[in-house]
Order: structure tokens, then sequence, then C-alpha cells
């Protein structure tokens, strides 16, 4: 499901927006769902896009983007019923995977409010997702004096729980509600709190906050897939019962033009985006400072990269051999892991959702953008 280069897997990702209608007649009777109602619908799809199947090389994404919204399209300010029997957020991803003109598939998902969705993974699972916002307070005890983090200060904290509802046996049926009733005693227990003073976490960083979500939830929701927190809009830490991963996003301004794309393309001439990368980290928790990377240290390191990127012409970079979103992914990857040996993947998209992943390991969720700013 994943190409490989070397050490590194590649992923192309689209991500399409429609609007449509539906109702849910399988939920309980009574249920609001079973009325008719509308939303606005975002598909993303990740898969392998291989060189033979596109124009040229550096128009996969574009190529996948082009599959997916004629999928959509199908959908589109219509009437979901009409189409599926149980028009579900599971449902529509499975049936967009089956009707989306694409190779090597590995995963899609349906979000269908900016608080609910369903992914599709690379085995068919779906894993069920609701998004939660609380706001509190905290202060890292062990971080080094001057250490801004070190001060009290608060978040509006965001939370997102999947859950894989295709484990059989495994526990209860998922789905939003399920998940609206595990949160909301842990909710009473950290919202409007200050998080030090809760037993558990006198060290409340993103790290250790997942790890306690994690287990407060796992014992009635066995099927739990990840935990995530946003402790900003643009980083965070993910946690799965054994495995810590941390993200730092940023946006860069740059201007590109694609060297393969032919004379009469758009995207040979010169243009720009507003790229937005998100560097993900993976390394052992450090038991005393409660984190894996301090995400001031990822800023740090990573920002004489990033000004090299920011408003800058990248087709001038001897470096890249062209300015697709893979070219320049691969490229951030290995400049970055120089200095930053935890880095395991770099997402990077030149419009929303549209772009490529590369790393060695490109497990974990498709996160949905954070509601925060």
């Amino acid at each position: 499901m994943r190409s490989t280069a070397g050490s590194l897997s590649v992923l192309h990702a689209a991500c399409s927006r429609f609007e449509a209608a539906r109702r849910l007649d399988a939920v309980p009777a009574g249920h609001r769902f079973r009325n008719l109602h509308g939303h606005g619908f975002t598909a993303t799809v990740h898969a392998r896009v291989p060189e033979h199947a596109v124009a040229y090389a550096g128009a996969e994404a574009a190529a996948l983007q082009d599959r997916l919204d004629a999928c959509t399209g199908l959908l589109d300010y219509g009437a979901l019923n009409d189409k599926l029997a149980d028009p579900s957020d599971a449902n529509l991803a499975r049936w967009i995977r089956d009707r989306l003109d694409a190779p090597d598939v590995d995963r899609v998902s349906v979000q269908s409010t900016p608080y609910q969705g369903v992914e599709i993974d690379s085995r068919g699972h779906a894993h069920v997702w609701r998004r939660y916002r609380f706001q509190a307070a905290h202060r890292l005890p062990n971080v080094p004096p001057g250490h801004k983090c070190g001060r009290l200060h608060g978040h509006g904290f965001e939370v997102v729980i999947h859950a894989n509802r295709d484990l059989a046996g495994a526990g209860p049926d998922v789905d939003y509600d399920l998940l609206d009733r595990l949160w909301a005693p842990v909710a009473e227990q950290i919202d409007y709190r200050c998080l030090n003073d809760v037993p558990g976490l006198s060290n409340p960083t993103s790290e250790m906050l997942a790890s306690w979500l994690w287990q407060r939830l796992a014992a009635e929701l066995p099927t739990m897939s990840w935990v995530t927190v946003y402790e900003t809009a643009s980083c965070g830490a993910t946690y799965d019962g054994a495995i810590y991963r941390i993200w730092k996003d940023f946006t860069i301004d740059s201007a590109a033009r694609l060297r393969h794309a032919p004379s009469g393309d758009p995207r040979h001439r010169v243009h720009g985006h507003t790229y937005t990368l998100r560097l993900h980290l993976a390394a052992p928790l450090d038991r005393v400072m409660g984190w894996t990377v301090d995400f001031g240290d990822v800023k740090a390191v990573f920002d004489p990269i990033f000004r090299s990127l920011d408003h800058q012409p990248l087709h001038e970079r001897p470096e890249l051999t062209d300015c697709d979103t893979t070219t320049i992914a691969r490229w951030l990857h290995a400049r970055t892991r120089r200095e930053l040996p935890q880095l395991v993947r770099v997402d990077l998209f030149e419009s929303a959702g549209r772009g490529s992943l590369v790393g060695a390991d490109l497990a974990g969720p498709a996160l949905p953008a954070s509601t925060a700013f």
C-alpha cells in the first residue's frame, strides 16, 4: 500500500468538499439523525499514485485530486439516500473508496462536521472519531528556569478520540453518542481546571495528558485507536497505548514552478503556494520532562531550514530537482532529520489536504485541522 524508495515511504494526498443531505434510518427511533438533514462534508484520500499513471512526474497529487473531485461530484448537492441505503460517515467513506479511480489507496476519511468523522484504514477498518474542547491552565514543573512553559498559563485544548468499530468482539459498537457519553465524566475532571491539581497530572505535558486520557477511557473503550491532544492549533501529541508521537505545524509562503510540467500546463509557470508543513516526531518518553521532544526545541532547530524556504523562490534552489510536494518533502525529511533524528514523517500540502506524506513511518490518524483558531 505504500511505496518505498530506500527507507522512505510516500503517499499522495487529496481533499474534496461537498454539500449533501441525508437521513440515517439505522439509528434508534427518535434519534435526531433519522430526520432529513445536511452537512458540508470533507473527503480525504491518501494513496500511492505511480509516475506512469500521470502525465508527468510531479503531477501525482493533482491527479489524485481530480479523481477525488470527480467522485465527490457525484454526491455534491444531492440526497445521499439515493446513492446509499445507509449513508453513514463510514459507509460514505467506503463508497468513495470503492468508486475512486486511483491505485493503491491507503486510507479514506469522511468528516461530516468539524467535530466528527470516520477514517477507513488500509485494512478496511473504520475508525470513528470525535473532537472535544476544554479550557484549562497548566505549568510544566520540570522545565529549566526561564522556560515559558514553567509559568502558569492556559490553553483551549482540543482532544480527538479515535476508536475502531471493526474489531469484532472487542467492545461496544462505536458511534458518536457512545464517545460523547464516555467523554462527559472525563471532561468534568479537566474542563475549567488547573491540570496540575488533577490527580495523575502533576506534569501535564501534551504527552502525559494523552496518556492520562487513554488510561481513563480504555477500560470502557477497548477499541480505542488513538488519543490526540492539540495543545495549540499547530502542535500536539498522539498516543496509541504504547507509542507517543508529536507534531509541529508551519506555514511556508514560497514561489515555485514544476520543471517537468509541459509548457502549456499552468504549473510550468512561476506561481506560489502557502504550504502547510507538519513535522512528525517519535521518541521514548523522557520520564523526568514528561515529553518526547520539546516543541520549543523543534521550532528553534527547524527555524534555519524554515527561513531558507519561506518567502523564497523554491525553483531556484539547486538542491531541489523539482518543486512538487513529494520532492520538497523528501528534501525536507533528509535535511531536517540531520538536526532532529526523532523525525519520522513529513507532511507537505500545497493547498487544503493536497500534497504528499514522506517518511519511514506513515502510521497514525489523518488528523483533522484544529478548530481552535
